[in-house]
């Protein structure tokens, strides 16, 4: 049995994974839909021509991630596609923000993805592809969102090193690295913390950063970097000292 596995299927980024792989793939016989809303994975299931499972579980908790991983030791699927999409993010000095909404980040953005990741790993074979939501954010370090962007540095640099370690394999791997984009998570991010205005100039549709997300994976590229502007924005952060642009960065936000 041939399966796709998406993490955050219940709203943005991963909602709009499942619709268009649900146009594009002929060879999957079951779209396997994580999150924790049960009602929105329903609502989605029945927008997808693919038969689907849903689980309506919280990817941090290890008691529930156990009960999914004897599902997959029991229906031994073929995993075709794992995409890691879940993750949230708050806004923030680290001495303002609650100690759990950082160190649930960490949890959900870093340690669900790697715990899932091992655990779909046995049941990928060659040509089995992993996407891994990591973002523009993982270029450099950002005052006010630190936790946030050193988790997703932690998510581009463990999505390259394990595509070289899946070579061998056949496996690809690629992190994709948006900017800002139009979703409920940026929504929450925002709700303690104004937006720089720049981010909001740069602003994409999750449709477009999709599309290119999963060209960018059937071509077995290691990274997916949406739109030009924040193409840049990543040859200036290996150009430029990173004192200079959080130099930058803080003065912007100031004004």
């Amino acid at each position: 049995m041939n399966v796709v596995i998406i993490t955050g299927a219940s709203s943005g980024m991963g909602r709009e994974f499942a619709l268009q792989l649900d146009q594009g793939l002929h060879t999957i016989d079951e779209f396997w839909l994580i999150a924790r809303r049960g009602k929105r994975l329903e609502d989605l299931a029945g927008k997808l021509k693919h038969k689907t499972r849903s689980f309506a579980i919280d990817l941090t908790d290890p008691v529930e991630m156990n009960a999914f991983a004897r599902v997959l030791e029991t229906k031994r699927p073929a995993v075709r596609m794992l995409i890691n999409s879940a993750g949230y993010g708050v806004m923030g000095n680290v001495a303002d923000l609650e100690v759990e909404e950082q160190t649930g980040m960490i949890d959900l953005n870093c340690m669900a993805l790697t715990r899932l990741t091992r655990l779909c790993l046995p049941f990928m074979k060659e040509k089995s592809r992993i996407i891994q939501l990591a973002s523009s954010a993982a270029f450099l370090p950002q005052p006010g969102f630190a936790v946030y962007a050193a988790g997703k540095a932690y998510v581009l640099s463990f999505s390259r090193a394990l595509g070289e370690e899946l070579k061998d394999r056949g496996i690809l791997v690629t992190a994709v690295c948006p900017g800002p984009v139009r979703t409920e998570f940026f929504e929450r991010a925002e709700q303690k913390a104004s937006t720089l205005a720049i981010k909001k100039y740069v602003m994409a549709d999750a449709e477009d950063v999709v599309r290119d997300a999963l060209s960018a994976s059937a071509k077995g590229r290691s990274m997916a970097v949406y739109s030009l502007p924040i193409k840049a924005f990543g040859v200036l952060t290996k150009l430029c000292p990173h004192s200079l642009i959080l130099m930058v960065m803080s003065f912007l936000k100031r004004r």
